[in-house]
């Protein structure tokens, strides 16, 4: 690095006392010009000769010119004879007595410079943007370099303090860390240390963000590039740039490479329609041969990030190359907590804003969306000139994150506004009602992003299965807003349909893949295909006959239609707390978790029993 910067300082030199000395040349011709003889015509010359009124002459042979003064002006000037006259020219001012004199001197190197300059101009502006092209790497002239980018001094610093709520990923690092920084340690066992790790994760669960941290701790040479910078529109040019890469990395060892994004460059050969990529498959057997070629004594430890590993290449996996799969899942509440805590270091934050109850109200959300969230927080509050950020801030920002900006301009009647109310007190107080259902967080009639209003509910743990009975629950409670409007104004809207897409999908899924119906059983119907090339709504394939299709659609039908029912006995039960709950949304269009506990404070838990006809609330 500090070669390159020695070479950019001294090309700058150069470009600026090339500069000065055009200035300065350019300044003296300049002059020159300005006081330059004024030039007459050789006959005019002539005739000033026999008018007697020449008085000094001085032939000046290199230019084939004379300078003469006229009696009675002050200036100068001067004439042009034809090249051989000079004779002539001396005959006739010694005939007439004039003063004569010559000036036989050659042109000196200012002369010669000056009329050479535009050349060397040229020559020096060809010298640098050919030098140009020389040192970048990623322009025309080495299509076939690495176009790695490498942590120096200047890069700021990641350490493992910096990356919170990874922490079992931190753990199966710590190894790559300790044989980088001490190998003779795990040399002397004949322990051979990982070549290849592989970061697999959701988008924005700190992948790129922990190789970084592993470079910082090791404090060895760090390359970082992206799957889809080895691929080019000219051939061969991808796997020159992996060897390019391993080379780099070698002549520096210890050291780390980061490929960011390897499905780009590392799917699965021959897979998809018209088979492979060529180009795409020749980088990436070339990255399996220089995972080969060396050995884990070398100290190059090569690492991938990807949100795809079931694309993958199987040989990129297999041990011997990609040895160690760490996941990067999406933080717990413990994790989010911290996360929040590293985000808000640099914020003033309100004394009674709490982190974990802000990690409650988030559940799946990532590093990177927590980040983001602090960010609107931030930009809210400073919109309305506040010196710190409060609840509300925050409150905001999740419902814009989560929902999309308020929609101040969107005017509606208090028609709709009714229509709207009605439709997620459905949604509220099913849920509220159903033993198995998330708890109500919120409930607003204020139009966010697409939606009119939502409801928002929120699990008080964590949860990484859910049950039959919790998707039933879910079911009726997405049918609860319809079943509202059908109960109050006898005439459905189209506001249901986003509820009634997503039902639709989960009573599919726990029919065709969670084998929940008692009728066909725990069997999977349709697999799926994740071919690279055709695509998600192509990729299932229907592996059972049109008499079991027929069934499943009737299973989905009985899920779906039993959900309506519970949500429409729900809703009758308690119409006079959902009216209630409606002119309160109706004055203050959100209602917070608390008003909602107050509201339903006299609704108990339901118990669901049969189904279809015989289906009853007990």
């Amino acid at each position: 690095m500090m070669d390159n910067k020695e070479k950019n300082k001294n090309r700058s030199f150069f470009l600026y006392a090339a500069l000065g000395l055009l200035i300065f040349f350019g300044v003296q011709q300049y002059n020159e010009n300005i006081n330059a003889p004024e030039q007459v015509s050789f006959s005019e010359f002539k005739s000033l000769i026999n008018q007697k009124k020449v008085e000094e002459a001085i032939i000046k042979e290199q230019s084939n010119t004379v300078h003469f003064e006229v009696i009675g002006k002050s200036e100068v000037f001067k004439t042009e004879y034809p090249e051989g006259f000079e004779g002539e020219v001396f005959q006739l001012l010694v005939d007439e007595e004039i003063e004569l004199s010559t000036d036989t001197e050659p042109a000196g190197f200012q002369d010669y410079f000056i009329a050479f300059l535009p050349w060397l101009f040229l020559a020096g502006f060809m010298f640098y943007m050919f030098s140009q092209v020389r040192t970048n790497g990623n322009q025309i002239m080495q299509f076939g370099k690495s176009k790695a980018k490498e942590m120096d001094e200047e890069t700021p610093k990641v350490t493992f303090s910096d990356v919170a709520g990874a922490e079992e990923a931190k753990e199966e690092l710590e190894e790559i860390k300790e044989f980088l920084k001490s190998p003779e340690k795990f040399n002397n066992l004949g322990a051979k240390i990982p070549k290849g790790v592989l970061l697999v994760g959701p988008p924005g669960t700190g992948k790129t963000l922990l190789a970084r941290a592993v470079a910082g701790e090791s404090e060895v040479p760090f390359y970082s590039i992206s799957g889809s910078d080895f691929v080019e529109m000219f051939v061969g040019v991808g796997a020159s740039r992996v060897r390019d890469l391993f080379k780099k990395a070698k002549d520096s060892s210890p050291a780390i490479i980061f490929i960011d994004e390897i499905d780009a460059v590392g799917r699965m050969r021959g897979a998809g329609l018209g088979g492979g990529h060529d180009e795409r498959e020749q980088t990436l057997n070339q990255l399996l041969v220089e995972m080969d070629g060396f050995e884990s004594n070398q100290g190059v430890i090569l690492m991938a990030a990807t949100n795809r590993p079931d694309v993958l290449d199987p040989a990129l996996l297999r041990p011997g190359r990609f040895d160690r799969q760490v996941i990067v899942d999406r933080p717990d509440l413990d994790g989010r907590t911290e996360i929040l805590k590293v985000h808000s270091k640099d914020k003033p934050l309100a004394k009674n804003i709490d982190l974990k109850t802000i990690a409650k109200q988030t559940p799946g959300f990532t590093g990177a969306d927590l980040a983001n969230l602090l960010n609107e927080s931030a930009l809210l509050a400073a919109r309305k000139s506040k010196k710190t950020i409060s609840n509300t801030d925050i409150e905001n920002s999740i419902d814009r994150v989560l929902a999309g900006p308020e929609k101040k301009s969107r005017l509606m009647s208090d028609e709709e506004k009714k229509i709207i109310a009605y439709h997620e007190t459905g949604h509220a107080l099913v849920g509220w009602a159903l033993p198995n259902a998330d708890p109500i967080h919120k409930v607003t009639i204020i139009p966010r992003g697409r939606a009119l209003g939502y409801t928002q509910a929120l699990p008080e743990r964590e949860k990484y299965l859910s049950s039959k009975a919790e998707l039933k629950d879910r079911l009726a409670m997405l049918m609860g807003g319809r079943v509202a409007e059908e109960l109050v104004f006898k005439d459905p809207t189209t506001g249901a349909s986003n509820d009634i897409e997503k039902a639709t999908e989960i009573a599919r899924r726990m029919v065709m893949e969670f084998g929940m119906s008692d009728k066909l059983g725990p069997m999977l119907f349709g697999k799926g295909s994740n071919e690279v090339f055709l695509g998600r709504d192509y990729g299932r394939q229907q592996d059972y006959s049109d008499e079991v299709a027929s069934s499943i659609d009737d299973e989905v039908k009985i899920l779906l239609n039993d959900a309506h029912a519970i949500a429409g006995k729900i809703l009758k039960k308690f119409k006079k707390q959902m009216d209630a709950m409606v002119e309160v949304l109706m004055e203050k269009e959100t209602i917070d978790r608390e008003e909602v506990s107050r509201i339903f404070k006299s609704i108990k838990k339901v118990k669901i029993q049969g189904s279809g006809k015989t289906l009853k609330l007990a």
